[in-house]
């Protein structure tokens, strides 16, 4: 199953610049799966140190690590809901994405023209969200004109149907994000996930700063920041057009460069994580003589499923799932002493996957 986060933001912004990082570093990174599918569309390998130690204790010659989906969305303008500038790619692109990674420019520079004029972080945030909420209200107007038209046979369900519809374009109105309503009831989830709506998607912003200000920040992330403190979202502060630079190092010069700078995570990187962490994922891993390799899920996954990210002979045919955790690898260093002290273990089709477990699966076909 493949997760992805859209790339968002106003014109000139650092959005593209941002997507260049990410590509030049899947690109870049010998041994890391790494593919364009489209122009707009990269794939980049999820940083976990945890990966090169299970292969160092299993012998593993080769590595391949997870990775997450990043998509490069066209730019939004004012009127986008109505269809102004690339509205409409914009829109469908970002129907498609499970979560949402929002540039917002904090940087002040002559040559790169702001398309409303000044830099103003919560104003330009703002601009995104309204227009994505007015289509949210196109959308729930429709489903809720549908729903008031079948309510007049005075069906109950169809009526509580029409009220929590009501609800929500309330809510939408009020300028507050999709995300952040919490439907009660069985129905109300059910309702809620068949409209789609583009602000149901969880955000992480990215203040793209100026080299100067990444290590103190100025008005502007400040900005960002009382923005993601009332909607309780999370902030990254980035240099985007470092990070470009960065991301074509060999990994072992991005390390000294970073620490030569003070920093002890590069902002893509971050950007990286704070995706999987937005998008709900763990990662459990698979180990032998082979190769050593890593699998997202989503957290609160079971075995079978886990099972079913390998191949999907793998879930119709579990047996059982032997378990290790990394923490008592790591901490013993190897996999027999891992057995002797009994902490290998066996899990069937109910065991819920932890963040970080190794996992050997018995099947059959």
């Amino acid at each position: 199953m493949g997760f992805n986060c859209g790339i968002v933001g106003l014109p000139n912004v650092g959005k593209s610049t941002l997507f260049n990082a990410i590509t030049a570093a899947g690109a870049a990174a010998e041994n890391y799966p790494f593919c364009t599918i489209d122009p707009n569309v990269g794939i980049v390998p999820v940083p976990d140190t945890r990966l090169e130690t299970v292969a160092r204790i299993y012998s593993s010659p080769s590595i391949t690590p997870t990775s997450i989906e990043f998509v490069d969305i066209a730019g939004l303008v004012r009127g986008a809901s109505k269809g102004e500038g690339l509205g409409n790619q914009f829109l469908s692109h970002i129907r498609d994405v499970h979560a949402v990674c929002h540039v917002v420019r904090c940087f002040e520079d002559e040559n790169v023209v702001h398309v409303d004029g000044n830099v103003n972080p919560k104003r330009d945030i703002e601009v995104v969200e309204t227009e994505l909420i007015l289509k949210d209200v196109e959308t729930v107007d429709k489903k809720l004109a549908d729903a008031e038209k079948r309510g007049k046979s005075g069906d109950k369900k169809v009526r509580a149907e029409a009220d929590y519809l009501a609800r929500i374009r309330a809510h939408l109105l009020g300028g507050r994000l999709a995300v952040y309503e919490h439907p009660e009831s069985p129905d109300e989830v059910f309702w809620f996930r068949d409209l789609h709506l583009l602000t149901a998607k969880p955000v992480l912003y990215i203040a793209n700063v100026d080299d100067q200000h990444l290590l103190s920040e100025d008005r502007f992330v400040k900005e960002v920041r009382e923005v993601a403190a009332k909607e309780g979202a999370r902030v990254v502060v980035a240099c985007t057009k470092m990070e470009a630079e960065i991301a074509a190092m060999p990994y072992a010069e991005r390390e000294a460069f970073l620490k030569d700078l003070g920093i002890a995570e590069s902002g893509l990187d971050q950007v990286i994580h704070e995706g999987y962490t937005l998008l709900n994922l763990i990662t459990f891993f698979t180990a032998g003589p082979k190769e050593a390799r890593a699998w997202t899920i989503r957290k609160g996954s079971h075995a079978p499923q886990a099972a079913g990210e390998i191949h999907s002979d793998f879930e119709r045919g579990f047996i059982r799932a032997e378990v290790v955790r990394y923490e008592d690898l790591e901490r013993l260093g190897s996999e027999h002493l891992v057995k002797e002290k009994g902490l290998l273990w066996l899990e069937g089709k109910e065991y819920v996957v932890q963040d970080g477990d190794i996992i050997f699966f018995r099947f059959n076909v």
